[in-house]
């Protein structure tokens, strides 16, 4: 990226946290792995917020917590689980960021800030569950529990089946003057992990209150963006570059790609639903906030050459 001071935003997927060993020593090692990345921006000078996905750490304590459920210890509702893990998770991410700046003799604050992400009472999303969480289950275990929870369940760009649940489009945050002040202070911010914890405001009363549905971070962040004038906005997934065609003997990298293209491989089905499809749209709209802006997506393992990765811009 250029020399000039920008407003960035890194956004990283639950998926590459959790990786292949759920224990905490694993997702904390994955945690200062990223880290890394954010304090070589903040060390060019630039203001960052970061933001990470906990879809298969909810969907996790989601299955801890139907196991021990009972009358004496019930289970918690979605929207509680989803602010549990943005605690945990923030509470690593900021240890290992505060730890990493201490390593390069920054002298830098960092806050964590739990959020909440407002979410429309009309929103048609929230009868239509298709957010993945959770473990990757076979096919059989999956018709199981659908058959003992009644859960939905679908199968995720070919590498097995997952809980799904209503995502539906933030349309505000109770916490953004906070963040928008923090930032222009010149605090590091961590927000609006797993999206945020949703809530419907009720049309009578104007009043807050959870729902069982979870928003994709990507989306809770980009809304963020409209607020803080971000100016760069880095996806972290599981692959280096977005594909088209994926996993299929014709598939095609993507590298620098215009929103417009964008939009005709969304048409083609070319991204699969809940999962890469909703950072391409969270891209797109993040694009069409301003000239000069620029989405980019690639996976942790890339987070240092980003020029390889795939970069979205205005066209």
């Amino acid at each position: 990226m250029s020399d000039r001071k920008a407003k960035v935003v890194v956004a990283q997927g639950g998926t590459s946290i959790l990786a292949k060993d759920a224990s905490a020593k694993a997702q904390q090692g994955a945690l200062e792995q990223t880290v890394k990345s954010l304090v070589k921006l903040i060390k060019a000078g630039h203001e960052v917020i970061s933001t990470h996905g906990t879809c298969p750490q909810v969907g996790t304590l989601f299955w801890q917590q139907a196991a021990a459920d009972s009358e004496k210890n019930p289970a918690l509702p979605l929207d509680t689980l989803v602010a549990m893990t943005q605690g945990s998770i923030d509470f690593w991410m900021e240890n290992a960021l505060n730890n990493e700046l201490l390593e390069q003799g920054i002298d830098k604050d960092v806050a964590t800030i739990m959020t909440e992400v407002i979410v429309s009472a009309d929103d048609p999303s929230l009868d239509n569950p298709t957010k993945p969480i959770g473990p990757f289950l076979s096919e059989e275990e999956a018709k199981e529990q659908m058959e003992k929870t009644g859960s939905s369940f679908t199968e995720d760009a070919g590498r097995g089946w997952r809980k799904v649940v209503p995502s539906p489009k933030p349309i505000g945050s109770k916490d953004a003057k906070v963040i928008q002040s923090l930032v222009d202070s010149g605090v590091g911010v961590i927000a609006a992990g797993g999206g945020g914890v949703l809530v419907v405001q009720k049309p009578d009363t104007k009043k807050m209150e959870g729902s069982e549905a979870v928003i994709d971070k990507d989306f809770a962040i980009q809304t963020l963006a409209e607020l803080v004038g971000v100016d760069l906005f880095i996806i972290l997934t599981g692959v280096d570059n977005v594909y088209i065609n994926y996993n299929q003997p014709n598939q095609e990298k993507l590298e620098t790609v215009t929103d417009a293209q964008l939009r005709q491989y969304t048409g083609e089905k070319q991204f699969a639903p809940g999962s890469m499809l909703l950072k391409i749209e969270a891209a797109i709209d993040f694009g069409e906030q301003g000239d000069g802006r620029k989405a980019i997506s690639t996976s942790l393992q890339n987070h240092e050459n980003l020029d390889s990765a795939t970069q979205v811009v205005k066209g």
